[in-house]
């Protein structure tokens, strides 16, 4: 068990309405969630010692924002300089500033226009994936890794369709999310590529808006029970990869596990970072809630039915997989017991288990 295994609870919930035009800024949008947050778990603006962020220089600084809350007197802070893979274990930074008796009250927020303003799919893949093998974003990227999957797994078009549709339907019912509508396979198909194999509808969506968490030592809520961190090659680092398909949970599934000691079985809702639609299975299987042999037919006859049941990045809209998180609050509410997280880049990435 890690020192702060359950020391840590998450007390609070915000978020900003989704767009693809918010016409407001990261400040504005930040605040919106942060404000929202504190409500939610009960606390003022002065209660908050503690203010974190992640973000790709396309976001606020935590200043300006304790600034605008009117936070006089600010502890610990930082903005962390990183995507995806940090959505889940910004948790673990929380918790370990609040097990060492740093914080009471932190707030974690992740704040963008990542549609009208800087947009995720412009990022560079780096110089070494560029020169070697001609990509020039993400998405060229893990298209690439997705394609050899696919080859891998027997896994098909009909099988992606299943991950997308259904993210569609559980999204019906969650008025923050930007895709509603139900697809058919006939209109998946038609759908044009990005990069195959993953067509328009496989990617995430390009969102603006806000999220933010209030985590405490001294307010009750879903507890985060473990967070784990780490990466090695894989589809991030094609040129030294024995398997290009690898990505972040090949790697940290086996320390989420050991550093939990719980087991697959005991989770109850999965709310994985699904940038793109192969990810869902990809992680499944990583983290030993379904076999390889087995995936074709698990998504086929929809029993992922219950993975990210509010639509998640692919559905009800892109806040760099915070949203996913405070999903897994929310449900953890409603009655589930154990909910585990990802944050996906490629190759690294994070993963939390949250307890109720």
């Amino acid at each position: 068990m890690q020192p702060f295994a359950e020391r840590a609870a998450v007390a609070g919930v915000g978020m900003t309405a989704l767009s693809r035009e918010s016409g407001r800024t990261e400040l504005e949008l930040a605040v919106e969630a942060c404000r929202a947050a504190c409500a939610d778990a009960g606390i003022a603006a002065c209660d908050v010692d503690g203010l974190l962020s992640y973000h790709l220089n396309d976001s606020v600084p935590v200043v300006q924002v304790a600034r605008a809350l009117g936070i006089e007197r600010l502890g610990w802070h930082n903005d962390i300089a990183g995507g995806g893979t940090q959505a889940a274990s910004i948790l673990g930074d929380a918790a370990m500033l609040i097990d060492a008796g740093i914080a009471r009250n932190i707030v974690i927020y992740r704040a963008l226009n990542g549609r009208s303003g800087k947009r995720m799919n412009t990022v560079s893949t780096g110089p070494q994936e560029r020169l070697t093998y001609g990509l020039a974003g993400p998405i060229p990227l893990f298209a690439l890794a997705a394609t050899r999957y696919l080859h891998d797994t027997g896994l098909t078009a009909e099988h992606l369709h299943a991950v997308v549709a259904q993210s569609r339907r559980n999204a019906e019912a969650n008025p923050r999310a930007m895709r509603r509508s139900p697809l058919a396979l006939d209109d998946y198909l038609a759908r044009p590529y990005v990069c195959t194999p993953l067509r328009t509808v496989d990617c995430c969506q390009e969102t603006d808006g806000a999220c933010a968490l209030v985590v405490s030592g001294v307010l009750g809520g879903p507890r985060v029970r473990a967070v784990v961190r780490g990466g090695g090659p894989g589809c991030s680092s094609m040129d030294r990869a024995a398997d290009v398909t690898a990505i972040f949970s090949s790697y940290v599934a086996p320390m989420l596990w050991k550093a939990s000691g719980m087991r697959p079985s005991d989770v109850d809702v999965m709310l994985p970072y699904d940038a793109y639609s192969w990810l869902v299975p990809r992680q499944l299987e990583d983290f030993g809630l379904v076999e390889r042999a087995d995936l074709g037919a698990y998504l086929l006859e929809r029993r992922h039915a219950g993975v990210n049941p509010h639509g998640g990045l692919l559905s009800e809209g892109y806040v760099h997989g915070l949203n996913n998180v405070a999903q897994a609050v929310r449900e953890l509410r409603a009655g589930r017991e154990v909910a585990l997280v990802t944050g996906f880049g490629g190759s690294f990435g994070s993963a939390a288990l949250l307890v109720r």
